[in-house]
């Protein structure tokens, strides 16, 4: 199949566009590289660089080849950033996806797996969530992607495109693919395992705690976490069923959690280094628990993470970021 992986030069579309050439798939990248660097674009992918919101480019680009379909990953992804420019994300996440559906629908480019997340849910009131929880994002970065679910929901209706909308949050982890490794690493980074590793390896003094007075079992934010290529898996699987089925909605994660102190002391035993902390009041926008429950994919698709361990997790990570950073 020929599929593009718009987003494909980061990390998480980057591990599943090689996971689908793995699998013998042709690949085109459409990327931006505004979050991202040339040199990660997998080595047997074709590269496309070019803007989401640029609809004009994108029909040209599906008007010159068949498609099968669409793996989309393109996104701004800091819910903190959200909550001081939601502007920019309801313009980037939502509005740009815009685009790149109404291309689809012109050029009948027909199946689409989403990258969505898990904090289109917000504040659970359960917990492991499941995908028919009640949806009321606490950040605006869960907002412009839960608007993305609306469209996706109507033009199935209107249009017959064929989507699967994949819930998740905390990937980490890293990955050795037939193009070589691949880990977790943003500019400017703000995700809690890379930057507990920066502190193990010196690069930084110390890990920051934002609250420490949430109903948990120790006042810290209790966060669920998938492994990059148990992600990428889920994808594969999720593609692969739209040949056959029209909607799919599930949620991705190892359906327990883990708060932000014993993250840090799992690191603290997989590198044997210590890693310091800052208490600082909480952020806007953070919600205290996010677990998700991942039996349904479990059920329909037959996804089982390889990887649920966290030491697991954060030992390929550790192997990966002193490989890139040193130490």
């Amino acid at each position: 199949m020929r599929v593009l992986v718009t987003g494909g030069a980061g990390y998480i579309g980057g591990t599943v566009a090689d996971a689908l050439l793995d699998e013998g798939h042709e690949v085109i990248i459409y990327d931006n590289l505004c979050h991202a660097r040339r040199d990660l674009i997998p080595e047997r992918a074709e590269f496309v660089d070019g803007d989401l919101a640029d609809r004009g480019k994108l029909e040209w680009l599906f008007g010159q080849r068949v498609f099968d379909g669409v793996m989309h990953f393109a996104a701004l992804i800091e819910a903190g950033e959200s909550m001081k420019h939601p502007e920019v994300y309801f313009r980037n996440n939502t509005a740009a996806t815009l685009s790149l559906l109404e291309a689809m629908i012109a050029k009948k480019v027909n199946r689409l797996v989403f990258s969505s997340t898990a904090a289109v849910y917000g504040e659970p009131e359960s917990s492991p969530i499941r995908e028919d929880a009640k949806l009321q994002p606490t950040n605006t970065y869960g907002e412009s992607k839960l608007l993305v679910e609306h469209m996706l929901k109507w033009i199935n209706e209107i249009h017959g495109l064929r989507y699967a909308s994949l819930r998740y949050f905390n990937v980490a982890g890293a990955v050795v693919t037939a193009t070589g490794s691949r880990g977790e690493a943003h500019e400017p980074e703000s995700h809690l395992i890379p930057l507990i590793l920066d502190v193990a390896l010196g690069l930084r003094k110390n890990i920051k705690i934002f609250g420490q007075d949430y109903p948990t079992s120790d006042g810290t934010c209790v966060r669920d976490y998938i492994h990059v290529s148990d992600l990428a898996k889920a994808h594969l699987l999720a593609f692969k069923a739209l040949e056959s089925r029209g909607k799919l909605i599930y949620n991705l994660g190892n359906g327990r959690g883990f708060t932000v102190r014993e993250v840090i002391e799992s690191a603290r035993r997989v590198t044997g280094r210590p890693i310091e902390v800052e208490e600082l009041p909480r952020r806007p926008g953070d919600p205290a628990v996010l677990v998700a429950s991942s039996e349904k994919i479990a059920a329909e698709l037959g996804w089982v993470p390889d990887y649920p361990n966290l030491d697991d997790i954060i030992g390929s990570a550790w192997a990966w970021h002193q490989q890139r950073f040193g130490g």
